[in-house]
């Protein structure tokens, strides 16, 4: 069996779309998998999948927890495979030490038009940087993310994509669950 990584956008963020970790773990083994855990409370499920293709994976997690929780939350879907590939292909690997400062922005699809990213002058933003890779964005603020004007703009440089992000950490820690 391989290994999938669910990655749900936006629950239990500031008080919205509430589903607690014990009801994301019920709901993934509701739904047949296998081997599951649930990484923090803000939508990280890792199980044992008998093959089915990451996006029929992310349209039925989507459509259950409509169905269940009447909640829309866009859910994207690696392989563990992908998420090793995401991990080997980091552009900054002098952010490892501090991982807090690199994000992943993963993509439900290669953006067909980057014309507003790719317009953003980097110079304008060090040393915040940004690659796209794929289908994922990769953004090292070594300032924080909090107070950095590049992680700013490139949220409003619209993709045409569902996109939901996770810290470096975060990220690690999904890799190594998902190779367990």
């Amino acid at each position: 069996m391989s290994r999938q990584i669910a990655l749900l956008r936006g629950i239990n963020v500031g008080g919205h779309n509430s589903f607690p970790k014990a009801k994301q773990l019920a709901l993934a083994e509701s739904l047949g998998y296998e081997d599951v855990s649930v990484l923090l409370q803000t939508g990280n499920i890792v199980f044992a999948d008998p093959g089915t293709p990451p996006e029929e994976t992310a349209r039925v997690i989507h459509e259950r927890i409509a169905a269940e929780l009447g909640l829309t939350v866009p859910v994207i879907v690696r392989t563990g495979d992908e998420l090793a590939a995401v991990v080997a292909a980091n552009p900054f690997p002098q952010a490892v030490p501090e991982p807090k400062s690199l994000h992943v922005t993963f993509l439900s699809a290669v953006p067909a038009d980057t014309s507003r990213l790719d317009a953003l002058d980097p110079a304008a933003f060090a040393p915040d940087q940004y690659r796209l890779i794929g289908r994922e964005l990769y953004l090292w603020c070594p300032g924080g993310i909090g107070r950095s004007k590049l992680a700013d703009a490139v949220s409003r440089a619209p993709l045409g994509v569902t996109a939901t992000a996770r810290n470096w950490n975060t990220v690690t820690k999904l890799l190594a669950l998902a190779a367990a």
